[in-house]
């Protein structure tokens, strides 16, 4: 159950349209469950990680979000850039994830090409962004299900 959630969208939005449509399918998706949600926006998908760390930092006695959906594209070039970004911003968040018992929807995706992103970001088809949402809210789901007692 998720009650009085909520969520941080940290956004990269070097893709607009990729990403104003991934907002779009976790948006819809958090406000399906009544989860309250605000969007942060960065510069690309590498400075998503630090934000949430920023974030976390600024709220270590009384955490402002419950957990965090990071949303993004990065598409494959001409360059080993690509790799280095799709690696990276996804070994970052698994890091804080793991380190720091956050839970974290990745929903940056990582592509060959535009058409590829716009599939994967349509909130009528693939709707990468509502999956990542819902990520987030399982493992709030599995972190506050645990009883210690």
């Amino acid at each position: 159950m998720i009650d009085d959630k909520k969520i941080l969208l940290v956004c990269s939005p070097y893709y607009k349209d990729i990403t104003t449509n991934l907002i779009k399918g976790a948006s819809d998706l958090l406000k399906s469950k009544s989860v309250d949600y605000k969007i942060l926006n960065v510069p690309g998908a590498l400075e998503v990680a630090p934000a949430i760390k920023l974030v976390l930092d600024k709220s270590l006695n009384k955490p402002f979000f419950d957990g965090f959906v990071a949303l993004g594209c990065v598409i494959r070039g001409e360059t080993y850039h690509f790799e280095i970004v799709a690696n990276e911003s996804s070994r970052a968040l698994i890091d804080l994830s793991i380190n720091y018992s956050i839970p974290i929807g990745n929903g940056i995706l990582t592509v060959s090409n535009k058409d590829q992103a716009l599939r994967r970001s349509d909130p009528k088809q693939l709707n990468k962004g509502a999956d990542a949402a819902l990520a987030c809210l399982s493992l709030i789901n599995i972190k506050n299900s645990i009883n210690y007692e």
